[in-house]
């Protein structure tokens, strides 16, 4: 691992295979009658992060993670084994983009097929910035705690598929979303964390390339997308490289997109069983200056004889590009207290390139400058769509009912 201070605390990331006997110090089996088998495998556990949104430093303390064969265990059922951090360790998500990973450890696991991952995190004890497992510090802000769920106690409950052969090692990876994780709660200062955890296998296949470095880094954003939707997405370093990792083998279109500039869109990029290099630095992507314009809304819902905000949904900017693809542009979940949000958007139209090994070719798809829609999904309510046009440089406010 890479030295780091994390609230006074410094943690190691270790690369490369970790052999479970190596681990055995600090790992508590449960379930498993505590003595590897002949048909034992090995689980190895590692943690990364997309870009955020807007901060500075987003820290969790996780305490343990636990796996099951069952998708329905309930954590007081029978089945779980368990990977325990001794002590907890506090993690800035942040520092975990450009495929950096914090390997949480291995373990012995019976062989078979898992469904659920269960990521148990600390509970903030107190006031004072040392009391702080989770906390957030929004940019030029102040180090904030996270109100955390009961997933404390219990555990972030996250759906799994992999599978543990016999003597192998499975390789999963918890790509932890903490733009959209972290949560405002309206205008009183606090934030939530409602999770967004995906469990993805460590392939070494993946994206890398370059944007320029007169893009400003903390507001750039590299992903890999499929039908209109990130599958993973990163920030470039101060060399302007991205690499994109983990990714299954399939066409991606890449996107880039940074404030004050044109979106960036590669179609038809290859991933297969390596890394698929998209330029260098000669050629690294600078995409056009641009006006941005604010795209806000509310997500609403009758209930009884009154309006409530619909707390739990989440919002999507998406562009149709001429002769396709869509691409996601932007998202974020709603404010948790008043049910929200805010998108900040390119007007100048998007660039597009074919991906090719010879160089990339951008050219304007001036059709849909400024021409969006917006998305919202929300547990258990029908998705709806709305267009959103700010072609004119002016903003445009879009509601949202059920």
């Amino acid at each position: 691992m890479n030295a780091r201070t994390t609230l006074g605390s410094r943690w190691t990331r270790v690369m490369g295979w970790v052999a479970a006997v190596g681990a055995a110090s600090v790992l508590a089996a449960c379930g498993g009658g505590g003595g590897s088998t002949a048909a034992d495998g090995t689980l190895r556990v590692a943690l990364t992060d997309a870009p955020s949104c807007g901060y500075d430093h987003v820290y969790v303390t996780i305490q343990k993670v636990s796996v099951n064969q069952s998708a329905t265990a309930s954590d007081t059922d029978s089945g779980w084994t368990d990977l325990t951090l001794a002590p907890a360790r506090q993690i800035d998500l942040l520092t975990l983009t450009n495929g950096v990973l914090e390997e949480l450890g291995s373990m012995p696991l019976a062989a078979g097929h898992y469904s659920q991952i269960r990521l148990v995190l600390a509970a903030n004890t107190g006031t004072g910035t040392s009391a702080l497992a989770n906390s957030v510090q929004p940019t030029g802000g102040a180090l904030t705690a996270l109100t955390t769920p009961s997933g404390q106690q219990s555990g972030l409950k996250l759906q799994a598929n992999f599978d543990v052969q016999p003597g192998q090692m499975a390789d999963v990876v918890l790509d932890f979303d903490a733009c959209a994780s972290v949560v405002k709660a309206g205008n009183s200062g606090q934030y939530i964390l409602k999770p967004v955890i995906s469990v993805i296998e460590r392939l070494v296949s993946g994206l890398q390339g370059f944007v320029s470095t007169t893009l400003a880094t903390a507001s750039t954003t590299v992903s890999a997308q499929l039908n209109g939707a990130t599958v993973r997405s990163t920030a470039p370093d101060s060399t302007g490289k991205f690499t994109i990792p983990y990714l299954a083998p399939g066409t991606y279109t890449l996107v880039v997109t940074s404030d004050g500039h044109a979106t960036g869109v590669v179609t038809s990029v290859p991933v297969g069983t390596t890394t698929t290099v998209i330029n260098g630095t000669s050629t690294a992507i600078l995409t056009p200056a641009s006006a941005m314009a604010d795209v806000t809304g509310a997500v609403t819902a009758v209930s009884g004889s009154s309006t409530v905000a619909v707390t739990d949904a989440s919002a999507r900017a998406l562009q149709a590009l001429t002769g396709g693809p869509t691409i996601e542009v932007a998202k974020q979940p709603a404010d948790s207290t008043l049910g929200t949000y805010h998108f900040h958007l390119p007007v100048a139209a998007p660039v597009k390139a074919p991906y090719a090994t010879t160089g990339l070719t951008f050219a304007p798809d001036t059709a849909v400058a400024g021409k969006y829609t917006i998305e919202i999904q929300a547990p258990s309510r029908t998705t709806q769509t709305k267009p959103a046009d700010i072609s004119s440089g002016t903003g445009a406010t879009v509601n949202f009912a059920y």
